[in-house]
């Protein structure tokens, strides 16, 4: 086709354009410059950096390919970088490098200097983890550590050496022998002490130790060696004393005066000072004084020492050399009444003490050094306003703390001070945006308190008080707004504020006291309207009228507001609650019919806790006739003759009128029937109490009964027509009940419809034409049932619970008849014993007579069969849960059952299938199933 041939006619003319080779760094860097998409510049650029070109080479591509492409430029700016970058850290390094190899070679190293140029090369950026520079940083560390170690073991033999020269001070105080003994440990303690301390002096970095720890080590040497020398001089003249008499006596005044005791002479005078007096004889010391004397010094020497490993275990540097020399005093002054073990315990304890001083000095500087970096990391990255302050606040104490546990260090507090100054300028910036803020708040309270002023000032005569609320709780809650301000501005402003607040508030509060004045008024009314014995409504309405009045227009607090109300409406809620509790009172004082009725009540109690249900069933029937007013009393056993011969006949005609209606209502029956039997008559306290109130109720009842006119006496009706035709049977009288409903017409007929003048016959509606086969259907509907007479609350309330306790007993005795059914029942299975099956009325109705004989028949039988699926028809039947072991029975006889649609169900075959378990052997694992199947059934 001639629409392809054009590319090729451009391919054709390419050659015009820009070749791959035209560009002098296409070559070296492959073809880069000639990539038609960027995507491939960037590839072709990251494969010509792996093979490192130099640093003049990339430079020069980068300057060249960045005006193309900037994106492919972009791996040749981070290789330079980074080589620049290398450069910068090797030019560093070295520089650090040379100051660290200038550092070692110090013969006297300045330990503030070696730890100065770790962290300056830090600061600089210089690579301490790669070489050169991380093994100088080992060499000084290193060296560093070296030389406070030294220190510190300077200041362990300082103390070494002022416990053996008090060893040999003791033993100058004691026996020459006891020296003696001790002479060869001494002299190997001495001549270790000179060993080490010429190891540690000719050390080569003993040179840059603190100028202070050379004196102190030859001092010590010297002290030592002077009383080592001394002691040794004393001892060797004391043993040759002691084997020539004739030799001189040692210097040391307890081995002279038990050299003369050794040798029998009393103690003399000096050939040199024969003028002196002879000493006296020293005393024998008695026993128990002397072992006072130890017990004391004792108890003061362990004093000491607890207290100095108290102060050592805490680490207290300040107190401990206060306390060890405490401790060496005392020690000093009763070593000759401690025994060896406190001594020595003494000793180890300032040796303690001696090495704690040397580590508190040392831990000090640690301490200093971390707070200087803290302070200079401060400077570097602020934390900001009151942050920085606090931080500040804090080194600065931490570092008064560090100085009273070891020697000051003025060169480190100077970079300390300097850095913090420098730190706290970002303080002092915050403290002065926050003075700013200050300012700004106050002047717009200021304003605020003008505002109110010039408010209260205008609002002068204002009688619309809830107006000015809504206006002081907005200015208040304008004032909480308002910002913070300090405490001592806060103090400053706030009396003005409330100054402004009271002369706003004024007429309100006048208007709230007049409105509090008339309100205890109107509390003082109440309490006279409630305390009046006749309770006058309109008077009360009215009160309480002007009470809404006065606290719509003059609002208060709320609380004060509702203990006001409490108080104003406690008297006349007091006067209707004495009004309802008359009331109450009047309604609730029996009537005879009530009083009948709770007599009524207290025998069915009884009944109830007598537990026999004919008594309860007869209590609860002379209880509902009681309440219809039918309840007739049950004849005396011997009736007394009347008293007046004219009251017989009004007593036997009340007590007819009463019976009249006793034989048209029925009791209802009990909710279960446990057996059929006639009621019986109640106990005969109940009887008597019952008859009494039944006999004093229609003298009472008959008493208005004269003033309403006598009936006319009816006419006996010798014969009368009868007309079965619809609509002519002639309207009986109904039986006195209830009234009907309100609204309803007392002219209305059970046919309905409107009369239509015919024979009082309704008319034909404009639904359906008058059918009159329905006349006689709604003349059948059976007549109100007589209530009797309205009960009071008490009576209403003692009869009711007395059903209720009723019902609950004959339901609990029903379930334990039903129980003992059951248990004979299986008792009879158990013995197959046909006599032990109850009878057919013990059974209930559901279990027929022929069932029964089905019963009987298979406990007089011989046991047969397998009582498994049976029992599953059972469990269908009742509706129970099967145990797990035969869940898979059950469920394959249900779906047997369901193939056998014709068959009759387990539930009407119930009968049957009981009957096949009981003609099976007993099996105590079956008669917990069978027991809860017939509990279900039987009860049904």
């Amino acid at each position: 086709m001639p629409k392809p041939s054009k590319p090729e006619t451009s391919a054709v003319k390419t050659p015009s354009s820009k070749s791959a080779d035209s560009h002098p760094l296409d070559g070296l860097t492959g073809g880069a410059f000639s990539a038609p998409t960027s995507g491939e510049r960037t590839a072709r650029i990251r494969e010509w950096l792996t093979t490192e070109p130099s640093a003049e080479q990339m430079a020069e591509v980068y300057k060249d390919l960045a005006n193309r492409d900037k994106g492919a430029a972009k791996p040749l700016k981070e290789k330079l970088d980074e080589a620049k970058r290398a450069k910068n850290q090797e030019a560093v390094a070295a520089e650090w490098a040379e100051k660290g190899q200038a550092l070692l070679a110090l013969k006297k190293l300045n330990l503030a200097d070696a730890l100065a140029w770790q962290r300056d090369a830090a600061k600089a950026g210089a690579p301490l983890s790669r070489e050169p520079l991380a093994g100088l940083k080992a060499q000084l560390t290193d060296r560093v550590k070296t030389i406070e170690d030294l220190q510190h073991r300077t200041q362990v033999q300082r103390e070494a050496a002022v416990l053996i020269a008090q060893r040999i001070e003791v033993l100058s105080t004691k026996s020459w022998r006891d020296a003696q003994s001790a002479w060869d440990a001494l002299r190997a303690d001495v001549t270790h002490w000179q060993t080490q301390a010429d190891e540690i002096a000719q050390d080569a970095n003993w040179a840059s130790v603190d100028p202070k720890f050379p004196p102190l080590l030859e001092a010590s040497r010297g002290q030592l060696l002077a009383v080592w020398e001394a002691f040794q001089g004393a001892l060797s003249l004391t043993v040759a004393a002691a084997e020539d008499t004739a030799a001189p006596l040692p210097a040391v005044p307890v081995w002279a005066d038990e050299l003369r005791g050794a040798r029998g002479s009393p103690r003399a005078a000096d050939g040199a000072a024969g003028e002196q007096p002879a000493r006296a004889p020293k005393a024998k010391i008695d026993p128990a004084v002397l072992k006072d004397m130890r017990e004391k010094s004792t108890a003061i020497v362990q004093a000491a020492l607890a207290k100095l490993e108290h102060e050592v275990t805490e680490g207290h540097g300040k107190a401990t050399p206060k306390v060890a020399a405490e401790l060496r005093q005392v020690l000093k002054d009763n070593i000759r009444n401690i025994d060896n073990a406190l001594e020595a315990a003494a000793h180890a304890a300032l040796t303690s003490a001696g090495e704690l001083e040397g580590w508190q000095r040392w831990r000090a500087d640690q301490i200093r050094e971390e707070l200087v970096a803290k302070a200079e990391a401060l400077v570097a990255k602020p934390l900001g306003g009151r942050k920085q302050q606090e931080a500040l606040r804090a080194m600065r104490e931490l570092w008064k703390t560090s100085d009273q546990g070891g020697t000051p260090n003025h060169a480190m507090w100077k970079r300390f001070d300097d850095a913090c100054n420098e730190a706290h300028k970002v303080v002092e910036a915050w403290l002065d945006k926050v003075k700013e803020q200050s300012e700004a708040v106050k002047a717009e309270r200021r304003v605020l308190i003008d505002e109110v002023l010039a408010w209260a000032e205008a609002n002068k005569g204002n009688t619309d008080w809830k107006h000015q609320i809504r206006s002081l709780n907005g200015f208040v809650e304008k004032w909480t707004a308002a910002g913070h301000l300090s405490e001592k501005a806060f103090a400053e402003i706030q009396p003005q504020w409330k100054a402004a607040m009271d002369q706003a508030d004024t007429a309100l509060k006048a208007a709230r006291a007049d409105s509090l004045a008339r309100r205890k008024a109107m509390i003082e009314e109440a309490q006279v309207l409630g305390a009046e014995p006749q309770l006058h409504i309109d008077a009360v309405k009215h009160l309480q009228q002007r009470w809404q009045q006065e606290a719509q227009g003059v609002p208060i607090e709320r609380k004060q507001e509702q203990k006001l109300w409490d108080a104003f409406r406690k008297p006349i809620d007091d006067a209707f609650q004495r009004k309802t509790v008359e009331r109450e009172k009047a309604a609730s004082t029996l009537g005879e019919h009530d009083r009948l009725v709770v007599v009524l009540s207290k025998a069915l109690d009884a009944a109830n806790a007598s537990g026999d249900v004919q008594k309860i069933r007869a209590a609860m029937a002379d209880l509902e006739a009681g309440l219809r007013g039918q309840y007739v009393p049950p004849a005396p056993v011997a009736a007394a003759a009347p008293a007046v011969g004219d009251a017989a006949p009004a007593t036997t005609s009340n007590s007819e009128e009463n019976q009249a209606p006793a034989h048209e209502a029925t009791a209802p029956a009990a909710p279960e029937t446990i057996a059929d039997a006639a009621p019986a008559a109640p106990a005969s306290s109940d009887s008597a109490e019952v008859a009494e109130a039944s006999a004093e109720a229609p003298a009472e009842e008959a008493a208005p009964a004269p003033s309403a006119a006598p009936p006319k006496p009816a006419k006996p009706v010798v014969a009368m027509r009868g007309d079965d035709r619809p609509g002519m049977r002639k309207a009986e009288a109904a039986p006195a009940g209830r009234g009907g409903k309100f609204g309803e017409r007392k002219d209305a007929r059970p046919g309905g419809g409107k009369p239509d003048g015919r024979g009082n016959r309704p008319a034909d509606n404009k639904f359906e034409p008058y059918r009159p086969e329905r006349e006689s259907r709604f003349s059948e509907r059976p007549a109100y049932e007589e209530r009797g007479p309205r009960l009071g609350d008490a009576a209403f309330r003692a009869q009711r619970e007395a059903f209720e306790h009723a019902q609950q007993a004959l339901r609990k005795l029903s379930e334990q008849a039903h129980g003992e059914v059951l248990t004979h029942l299986l008792t009879a299975w158990e013995k197959r014993d046909p006599a032990l099956l109850p009878d057919a009325q013990a059974l209930g109705k559901l279990v027929t007579p022929a069932t029964r004989s089905a019963w009987t028949k298979a406990l007089s039988s011989a046991p047969k069969g397998d009582a498994a699926d049976t029992l599953l028809r059972l469990e269908i039947a009742a509706e129970l849960p099967t145990p797990a072991e035969h869940l898979s029975a059950r469920r394959m006889l249900q779906l047997v059952l369901l193939t056998k649609r014709n068959d009759p169900t387990p539930a009407q075959t119930w009968g049957e299938d009981t009957a096949k378990v009981l003609a099976a052997p007993h099996d105590a694992a079956h008669v917990r199933r069978l027991q809860s199947v017939l509990k279900a059934l039987i009860k049904r």
